[in-house]
């Protein structure tokens, strides 16, 4: 056995004991996920993952507010990179087939912002946000609140999405502007 075929076996019982751990406290798995060094600190019940799911290191699933089934759904074979935060009050779900960059932000919320007082102590402004299938997020992708993206779109790298993108478009910018379909088809 060579040392990479070592290190390969090594990790995928490592992911089985995470599957084990996860479903002990409560996450709801459809099957076997490939689980990394992964963060789930709490409301374990909120969270669906679909079969065939891999979650990378550093990938964090973060539920707050009263717990409820379904809170972050991850749609079966997506493939969720390092250092992803899902930040989930109300709803995330991330559809099938999807492939999320390194380092990207989703949330379904944010707080209210009065004069006078702490952001923090003020309440939180949910809306459910939610990717179609077969969705590409580029790395550090920021998806914002509310937000809903159709199927086959793409987000470009470093993007922040603050509006509904839809089916097979392509996004880009700070916030995210639809793309022309001439600036990402294929050239010759």
């Amino acid at each position: 056995m060579t040392i990479a075929a070592g290190f390969r076996i090594a990790g995928g019982l490592a992911s089985r004991r995470r599957n084990l751990w996860f479903r002990f406290l409560g996450v709801r798995l459809e099957g076997y996920c490939w689980l990394r060094r992964i963060s789930i600190p709490r409301q374990w019940g909120d969270i669906r993952l679909q079969a065939g799911v891999a979650l990378d290191d550093g990938v964090t699933l973060l539920c707050s507010a009263t717990s409820k089934p379904d809170k972050i759904v991850i749609g079966a074979r997506s493939y969720v990179n390092r250092n992803v935060i899902f930040d989930a009050s109300e709803s995330i779900v991330l559809g099938e087939d999807c492939m999320v960059g390194p380092g990207c932000y989703l949330t379904d919320h944010d707080h209210v912002i009065a004069p006078g007082q702490a952001p923090g102590s003020q309440p939180l402004i949910s809306s459910p946000t939610r990717t179609g299938n077969r969705v590409w997020l580029g790395a550090h992708a920021v998806i914002l609140k509310g937000v809903s993206i159709g199927d086959d779109a793409v987000v470009a790298a470093g993007a922040v999405v603050t509006k509904d993108v839809p089916a097979r478009a392509r996004v880009a910018g700070v916030p995210a502007r639809l793309l022309e379909a001439s600036s990402w088809s294929a050239r010759k």
